[in-house]
């Protein structure tokens, strides 16, 4: 019989048995006290379930490329071209739902195959136009910054043309689901949601306790590992039940119920609960995660970050290493636009307009290395939430725009010096 407390090198007593990530804890500390601040600053009303809710569909556009743009800054990349390439797959895929599906083929808004064959299409030609700029990089051997910086010329003025500079809308009412508000699981299905991801969490720390034990690597004491499964359980169920606790206003109760040719039963109140957007979010996170941890690509991409000659002697193709990760990050660009879109109910001209520098920030903020061979999937969604909270709370608060912006490049430089200093100290780390 196996023992489960065993084997360990040396004890460790008190918070350092924990083994957490120092700099993930400076992230998480950094997110609490900007969160604190902007409640304190807003009378309360930061901290709401409703702006909660508002803030976590808002941060999932940028998230979903904050974290193909690890992948990209990991091989000592860049891509520019995130935000143009993301209306371009917006203004495609609203075009397709309402002009060009149903002139050609008479699928018309509401029919059961549009949303799915819009969504095919465009994730298709996102993977397609990032394979092209990562064929300029890797076999034509052009900068990454060059190709993306002529990118976000050129994709944000296909977008235009498109459309004729039009916005196209309304879309899809399925397509429109993967936006946020407009679609929900609802009250009892978060909770079934909150309780699978607890049950899947903690058997994933089991799994990787019992496999350190039987390679024979120190492992936590039992005590550090049932606190840290208390933690990750704590945050999941309390970050479902916040979701819940923000009510669908009574209006639109009567509305839904008016749809289906019902009466509202009166006194009767529903939750919205957790939204698809994120739920798509964190398939993409641990789909990202899983590449980044347990595949060869991973593993390539990481060797190449580290040192791209050695990785070429080595025998990793790094050229179409770079076409695969360019791929990687323009399917995700064009899954963003499903959610940005749908998001806003309509494709508009000025869609993901910065969103290249949130994501760069986003990534850079989370801890990945600018200088290649250091990152995390985690780290970079935790990032793009904080910048996230920091436009959202000075926008409630009033600050001007310009001033948000100033705020934000100040905070990317601190976090990258911040960072910076972090790895002088711990060895490159």
């Amino acid at each position: 019989m196996t023992d489960v407390s065993a084997p360990q090198v040396k004890k460790r007593t008190g918070f350092q048995a924990l083994e957490v990530d120092t700099r993930l804890l400076g992230m998480i500390g950094a997110f609490l006290v900007i969160c604190i601040c902007f409640n304190v600053l807003t009378e309360g009303r930061f901290l709401t379930p409703r702006n909660i809710f508002n803030l976590t569909i808002q941060t999932v556009s940028v998230a979903i490329m904050a974290t193909g743009m690890v992948f990209v800054i990991v091989t000592r990349h860049i891509d520019l071209a995130v935000g143009a390439l993301l209306a371009t797959c917006s203004a495609f895929m609203a075009m397709l739902q309402t002009r060009y599906l149903p002139d050609a083929f008479g699928l018309g808004l509401g029919h059961p195959l549009t949303p799915w064959i819009t969504i095919a299409a465009g994730l298709f030609l996102g993977a397609v136009i990032g394979a092209f700029q990562g064929w300029l990089v890797g076999y034509l051997a052009i900068p990454a910054f060059i190709v993306t910086l002529g990118g976000l010329l050129v994709w944000r003025n296909v977008a235009w043309y498109q459309t004729n500079g039009q916005t196209i809308g309304p879309l899809d009412p399925t397509f429109m689901k993967f936006g946020g508000i407009n679609g929900t699981l609802g009250e009892t299905w978060s909770w079934i949601f909150g309780l699978v991801a607890v049950v899947w969490a903690l058997w994933a720390l089991w799994s990787a306790r019992r496999a350190k034990i039987s390679h024979g690597f120190p492992v936590k004491p039992a005590w550090a590992e049932a606190t840290i499964a208390g933690i990750i359980a704590a945050g999941i169920l309390g970050f479902i039940a916040i979701l819940n606790a923000y009510q669908i206003p009574e209006r639109r109760l009567q509305r839904m119920f008016e749809a289906r040719g019902e009466t509202m039963p009166e006194g009767f109140t529903a939750a919205y609960g957790l939204p698809l957007s994120v739920l798509l979010l964190i398939a993409v996170a641990v789909a990202m995660t899983l590449i980044a941890r347990r595949t060869r690509l991973g593993r390539y991409i990481f060797a190449t970050g580290g040192n791209p000659d050695a990785a070429e002697l080595s025998g990793i193709n790094t050229r179409m290493l770079t076409v695969k990760i360019f791929a990687l990050m323009g399917f995700l660009c064009a899954l963003s636009a499903v959610v940005a879109s749908a998001r806003l109910t309509n494709h508009s001209n000025d869609i993901g307009t910065l969103d290249e520098l949130r994501v760069i920030a986003a990534a850079v903020i989370g801890g990945t290395a600018l200088a290649g061979g250091i990152g995390t999937i985690y780290g970079a969604i935790l990032g793009a939430l904080i910048m996230q909270s920091l436009q959202s709370g000075m926008a409630m608060v009033g600050v001007d725009a310009p001033l948000q912006n100033i705020v934000v490049g100040t905070v990317l430089v601190a976090a990258v010096l911040i960072d910076t200093i972090y790895r002088k100290k711990t060895g490159g780390r």
